[in-house]
């Protein structure tokens, strides 16, 4: 079974720190983007940060300079850092890769989540 297993959150004070990982198990054969996405209490979900295949990254406006996504293709896991956390960051954190993968008798490539990790920014 494929699958992203996501760790990592918790409750933390504004201004601290935080880091997510997430990882891709099952019979995969590639992994295109990966990203972190978010989604507070009667919010869309948005795109927080994303990471290609080579490397090149993506970040939402509200992030640039506090958070960080990095890559382990050997791991198959994506990592977030997330530094000077604000109240406004609380949400639930999903991960999402693009992959290529086999998934009982057939393979196809398509978009796969996380289960979702809390995060909860709050003195």
């Amino acid at each position: 079974q494929v699958q992203l297993v996501e760790s990592g959150g918790g409750l933390v004070q504004p201004g601290g720190s935080l880091r997510l990982s997430c990882a891709a198990s099952g019979m995969i054969f590639s992994i295109n983007a990966m990203g972190w996405y978010r989604q507070a209490p009667g919010k869309q979900r948005e795109l927080v940060a994303a990471v290609t295949s080579g490397g090149s990254t993506n970040y939402a406006d509200s992030v640039k300079g506090r958070f960080t996504i990095s890559r382990d293709n050997a791991k198959k896991t994506i990592y977030l850092q997330m530094n000077n956390l604000k109240p406004e960051d609380t949400a639930v954190y999903y991960c999402n890769a693009e992959m290529t993968a086999k998934n009982g008798w057939s393979t196809s490539t398509r978009d796969y989540w996380g289960q979702g990790t809390q995060v909860t920014v709050s003195s």
